[in-house]
């Protein structure tokens, strides 16, 4: 399946910023899942392209004069394989064990942990979690603007909200105490639904030497309608678009991503 995907970030500010430095992860990489056909990025100024240490692209962006908005647009065309391919991670410079580490966003207290435990059989994992992913999306039915991103597992899990980064890092938290590599992946989605939101957030967790992918909001293992970006421990590591800035009082960010199936040709 042949996707254009256009992304369009703005951010305005009350007053000029002196300074700022943009870290970018808007660059997806080939793999067996998608082959990437062409990928442009629209900057004000030229960015510096490097490797971050999860092995995502990453552009970083610094303004040194002054400037009130920050354009930045990300355009593409990707395919993406139609039958589900699972990433053995023998092309990985990290060991799996990193992924077993929490973070502030994904620690599990209590009631996570009980959850957790509540679904594991050891002799059936996928199934054990296949279950529990469809139970995190009941417990926490999909609620826009009921979170924020600074929100964590514990905090969401308890409210019984969320939204694909909410499901993603109780998701995460769960599989971390339960000794499972996880990661918090970013990414878009592509859906006939044209509201739909296209960036999304979705989760791996390595089985039995291979990773496998949950995507807790729409409760499926098929990601074969998803566009993988970045991976990280969670959300602050592997989000589009993250900066600092000197000056600038409020800012206000307006995002747009639309996902879109080419028709074949006849």
């Amino acid at each position: 399946m042949r996707l254009t995907i256009e992304h369009s970030t703005l951010y305005s500010y009350e007053q000029q910023v002196k300074h700022s430095t943009q870290y970018l992860r808007l660059t997806p990489q080939e793999s067996e899942h998608q082959r990437i056909i062409s990928w442009q990025l629209a900057l004000p100024e030229e960015a510096v392209q490097t490797t971050d240490a999860f092995g995502n692209i990453l552009h970083v962006l610094t303004l040194d004069r002054p400037h009130q908005s920050i354009s930045i647009k990300a355009t593409g065309v990707v395919e993406i394989a139609e039958d589900e391919v699972m990433d053995d991670g023998t092309r990985e410079a990290l060991s799996p064990l990193v992924w077993l580490r929490h973070t502030p966003l994904t620690q599990p207290d209590s009631a996570i942990l009980a959850f957790a435990r509540e679904y594991w059989q050891g002799g059936s994992p996928l199934d054990s979690l296949t279950v529990m992913m469809g139970d995190v999306l009941e417990r926490m039915p999909y609620t826009p603007g009921g979170t924020n991103v600074k929100d964590t597992a514990a905090q969401v899990f308890d409210a019984g909200i969320g939204v694909c980064q909410d499901h993603a890092h109780v998701f995460v938290a769960c599989c971390r105490s339960l000794g499972l590599p996880a990661r918090y992946v970013s990414g878009y989605l592509y859906t006939p639904d044209s509201a739909h939101v296209a960036t999304h957030a979705w989760v791996e967790t390595l089985i039995e030497g291979r990773w496998h992918s949950f995507d807790i909001t729409n409760n499926t293992r098929n990601t074969c309608h998803h566009l993988k970006l970045a991976v990280g421990f969670d959300y602050l590591d592997a989000c589009p678009v993250r900066g600092v800035r000197l000056g600038g009082g409020d800012e206000g960010m307006e995002t747009i991503a639309a996902v879109q199936r080419m028709q074949s040709a006849q």
